[in-house]
């Protein structure tokens, strides 16, 4: 039986897809992203190693709160690096007869085996993906979370080949990734998908500062503020228009 890192979990969380949702935060991510407040996610070891009959027998002691739209939602980290674990996790979930969510940004995708079998097995156990799009423009990308966003974009293609539903998130901060021209890029791309359902903006904040403090990591967004709600409003006229 597989046990998964598990960094913590939530047990009413209404912000990480439809509904009362209860959430699993693995650990493990490759991205490096700038803001990123939960950098205690990043290393892949951990003290606290669950099965999934573990954790989905907490979970279920929380049903009856989800309603007909709450489910569980893995978050990260990046749970597509625990991949043999989600899948065993998700087939179960279903079994119960539980909605389940998948919170991703997508670095791990590639269409080579044996990733892209697995990958094709997750999907088929996931009602819906919250994908991560940290910028349209690969440099810019690449500077903001240490990785390029080629095989990003290519999972994204491929969810909307197979139709699966996609709420994208876009965290928005001044200077970095609300430029205007930006931003109409990412809605002409996503325009050319058939399958989101949401787009949401997300306004950058440092509340997890404190933690790269704790960590001894370097944070070099300290002089970026918060956005105005002008340009939170601008980004989603465009986003979701």
């Amino acid at each position: 039986m597989i046990k998964a890192a598990v960094h913590s979990t939530e047990s009413f969380g209404s912000v990480d897809g439809p509904g009362i949702r209860f959430i699993i935060f693995l650990k493990g991510c490759k991205m490096r992203c700038r803001y990123c407040h939960n950098p205690d996610t990043w290393n892949p070891r951990s003290d606290d190693l669950r099965t999934a009959d573990e954790l989905l027998e907490q979970a279920v002691r929380f049903k009856s709160y989800w309603g007909k739209d709450g489910g569980i939602t893995v978050s990260g980290g990046e749970a597509l690096l625990q991949m043999d674990f989600m899948i065993e996790l998700f087939g179960k979930a279903k079994k119960l007869g539980i909605n389940t969510c998948l919170d991703t940004a997508a670095q791990p995708f590639t269409r080579k085996e044996p990733f892209f079998s697995k990958f094709r097995e997750l999907m088929s156990l996931t009602d819906l993906v919250l994908l991560d799009i940290k910028h349209i423009d690969p440099s810019v990308h690449k500077s903001l979370t240490g990785c390029t966003n080629d095989n990003i974009i290519d999972c994204a293609c491929y969810l909307s080949d197979i139709d699966k539903p996609v709420w994208v998130r876009h965290v928005l901060m001044p200077g970095i990734t609300d430029e205007d021209a930006s931003l109409v890029r990412l809605h002409d791309f996503l325009e050319t998908l058939g399958n989101i359902q949401k787009v949401e903006v997300l306004p950058y904040h440092s509340l997890g500062v404190q933690k790269w403090e704790m960590l001894g990591i370097p944070y070099t967004l300290g002089n970026v503020s918060a956005p105005t709600q002008e340009r939170v409003d601008n980004a989603r006229r465009i986003l979701c228009r």
